[in-house]
């Protein structure tokens, strides 16, 4: 079966640019299909992400906020969102929220760079400036969301030539978008980068890389080549929270996944490795994000497997 769930921790499949590193499908059909249940946990969310294929969820039941910079989309059951290439994006819910996605490169679609569909269609798109994140229309977009949809069955079942209906599918959703942003397509197929995400991206990367080492607001901004002043804002421009807050979130999870996967280690050696001072720290700021102390976490974890 070609569906999957993204794994306990997305982080771990992301490079220090903050882009991702899991392929999707294959290299002869490169297409990715995922059935995923998001919850309020830091470890069950969508966290900050690009890659440079184009993605699109589509929501079964429950609620989500999709984020890119500068943008919140509050989506619903029966919702369908599209994130273009090279843009990041995040995902979270106060409750449970499980979700259809598919995430393919442009090429499935076109065939090649050379080609029509990606000289006069696909190229112009991804590099559309206009074109970050689309939420479908529910009436005059309702049939963009059903091919999504019938493309996502197809590639569930693996019927003997799914590949075609996914392809068709998929192209005639791409198409969709086309139409949607006609007048602002760049045929150049120049990429537009935002200078705020581009330091963001340079940032978040510093941090995936240093996360267990002393970590200073000023160490986040020289990885940009900026002062603090203007790392604070583009954090708080582009995603919204400042970048300590984020660090700290990100070595929570990277503790909790250490008590999974290192079940040798101890909890100060968990601690030390993700960055804090201590393991009482470690544990203060672990309950919070978990309501439970990292002992408990890892208990539940090895019952949970076993």
């Amino acid at each position: 079966m070609s569906l999957k769930a993204c794994g306990i921790n997305p982080y771990l499949n992301i490079t220090p640019q903050r882009r991702e590193l899991q392929p999707h499908g294959t290299l002869d059909f490169p297409c990715g299909g995922y059935a995923e249940c998001y919850t309020s946990a830091p470890d069950r969310a969508l966290p900050w992400h690009w890659h440079d294929d184009l993605e699109i969820i589509y929501i079964l039941s429950g609620e989500m906020t999709a984020e890119i910079p500068g943008q919140c989309y509050h989506l619903a059951a029966g919702d369908c969102i599209a994130f273009n290439s090279g843009v990041l994006h995040c995902g979270s819910t106060d409750t449970v929220c499980h979700i259809r996605s598919m995430v393919f490169s442009p090429s499935l679609v076109t065939g090649g760079k050379d080609t029509a569909f990606a000289k006069k269609y696909l190229s112009p798109l991804t590099s559309c400036g206009a074109f970050r994140a689309w939420v479908f229309d529910p009436i005059t977009e309702a049939d963009a969301i059903q091919q999504f949809v019938t493309a996502y069955q197809a590639l569930d079942q693996e019927t003997p030539g799914y590949e075609f209906e996914v392809r068709d599918k998929l192209s005639a959703v791409c198409m969709a978008l086309c139409r949607r942003f006609a007048d602002s397509l760049d045929q150049s197929g120049t990429p537009r980068r935002n200078q705020n995400e581009a330091r963001v991206q340079q940032m978040l990367a510093f941090m995936q890389e240093n996360f267990s080492h002393n970590i200073t607001v000023a160490d986040v901004a020289g990885a940009a080549g900026i002062g603090e002043r203007e790392c604070l804002r583009c954090f708080q421009k582009t995603i919204h929270i400042p970048p300590m807050q984020y660090l700290l979130k990100y070595r929570i999870m990277r503790g909790a996944e250490a008590l999974l996967t290192r079940p040798t280690a101890t909890i100060a050696q968990v601690a030390v490795s993700c960055g804090f001072d201590s393991p009482s720290n470690f544990s203060q700021h672990f309950r919070r994000f978990y309501s439970c102390t990292p002992r408990e976490y890892r208990l539940r974890g090895r019952e949970k497997s076993e």
